[in-house]
């Protein structure tokens, strides 16, 4: 089995070239030979006339004397019969006549000029009576392998093998630069396939294998991507649950301590309490947001009011704004949305639970609700912290912390707004970011009003 493209490429050009030469050759043939023998004829008629003139003119010897010296005999070969069938001949010995038989010498002494079409010999005969002193005779001249069609097809079988030669040089040149391409490919692949994807094809193309290597490169920059991003998840997933690890162990270890005042216990068991809950939480945000990825996630669509179902999530929520005396201006028109009531709920409540984290005390944070023809647009703006152009970028991905060196401040596992992003999608719906660094932030969800079956 012949496995390399390259040795495939120059046989098949090869095999290709060849069967093309002998069928070309053997129609070439087919079709020119009936006009070459025909084109042959006149000079053998005009040769074959003259030898009767020369019998008509000179006596019988003379003739035969002046007919046996001739040099057209290199070509042509004369027979000349008698009634009986015997025959004086004139031209090349050993060679090979044409059959003669006794019916055809008969026509020819009636004075019938006999040229018979057979295919199955290159060579021409022409039969003529002829006149002499002995009575009539009948002669037949044949030509000897015609010199200008032996030289034609001669030439045409140096030209196609010269071509042939030619040509398969060519190819074998021509494929090296052809497979080249391929032949990176395999190598990039290979490369891939042990993890580098550090790769430069530089295929400069604009054909096929053009556009198979532009593709091969956007695979190979999307799977560099997730890569990036499989490290990512796997060093945030890793720190996210060994800094509340590190503290349960740190502070299981203390409660040890046999002269551990009760308030310090108590203290200690709160922090575990806490660590274990945030450990929870994260895993469940995990699971979910990997529910949601899945596509498994069917959405339970139900008619309700979405301005009511904000004020719900605001309420819900209170404990958290009222303790930093945060309040809300809300802009909330009726608006009757279809939709996923309980993963709209867990948006609302993401998005107002961030802007109550990162907005200052005594601030206020502005919701608002406005509906065009399809979509209704929902704007939660504070007066936090504020997110650099840079991290706008980021936010929506999982365990992304907008601002690391608050990150212990302000708590969360950066999975909120990732959950978000992905309920926001699966409802067909848009959402974008507005912020200046310490100017705050303002979330733009966009859904719309009828949301998607499918």
């Amino acid at each position: 089995m012949i496995r390399s493209i390259y040795t495939r490429v120059v046989l098949t050009f090869l095999a290709s070239v060849i069967g093309g030469t002998i069928i070309a050759l053997f129609v070439a043939t087919w079709v020119f030979e009936d006009k070459l023998k025909e084109n042959m004829r006149i000079p053998l008629l005009h040769f074959g006339q003259d030898i009767v003139k020369i019998y008509e003119t000179f006596p019988l010897r003379e003739a035969n004397s002046f007919v046996s010296g001739m040099k057209q005999l290199d070509s042509y070969y004369i027979r000349i019969f008698d009634e009986a069938g015997k025959f004086q001949s004139y031209g090349l010995n050993g060679h090979k006549p044409v059959p003669v038989t006794m019916e055809e010498i008969k026509k020819v002494l009636a004075g019938e000029v006999y040229q018979p079409h057979n295919r199955n010999t290159s060579a021409l005969l022409l039969g003529l009576q002829l006149r002499t002193e002995d009575g009539t005779k009948a002669m037949f001249v044949e030509t000897l392998n015609p010199p200008s069609v032996t030289a034609r097809r001669n030439l045409i079988l140096n030209f196609l093998l010269y071509s042939l030669i030619a040509g398969s040089l060519l190819i074998l040149v021509a494929a090296m630069f052809l497979v080249r391409p391929i032949k990176k490919l395999t190598k990039a692949t290979r490369r891939i396939a042990a993890g580098d994807f550090n790769v430069e094809l530089n295929i400069k193309q604009t054909g096929e294998l053009g556009t198979l290597a532009r593709s091969f490169e956007e695979m190979m920059h999307d799977l560099q991507q997730l890569e990036q991003m499989r490290k990512e998840f796997v060093s945030n997933v890793s720190h996210e649950v060994q800094s509340p690890l590190t503290s349960i162990s740190g502070y299981a270890i203390a409660l040890k301590r046999v002269d551990l005042a009760e308030q310090e216990r108590n203290r200690y068991l709160d922090i575990i309490i806490a660590e274990a809950e945030r450990m929870s939480k994260m895993s469940d945000s995990l699971l979910k947001l990997s529910l949601l990825e899945s596509q498994s996630q069917q959405l339970r669509l139900t008619t309700f009011n979405l301005d009511e179902q904000i004020r719900r999530v605001i309420v819900a929520i209170q404990p958290q704004w009222s303790a930093r005396n945060i309040s809300f201006d809300l802009d909330l028109k009726p608006i009757i949305l279809l939709a996923d009531y309980d993963l709209l709920s867990q948006v609302w409540t993401n998005l107002l639970g961030n802007s109550i984290k990162f907005s200052k005390d005594n601030s206020v944070i502005n919701v608002s609700l406005k509906q065009d023809i399809n979509n209704v647009t929902v704007r939660v703006t504070d007066t936090g912290i504020g997110i650099s152009l840079e991290d706008q970028q980021r936010i929506f991905e999982r365990f992304f912390k907008a601002d690391r060196s608050h990150s212990r401040k302000y708590g969360g596992s950066g999975m909120g707004l990732a959950i978000v992003k992905q309920i926001v999608t699966l409802h067909k719906g848009d959402i974008r970011v507005e912020s200046e660094p310490g100017q705050g932030t303002t979330i733009v969800v966009t859904l719309p009003i009828i949301a998607p079956t499918e």
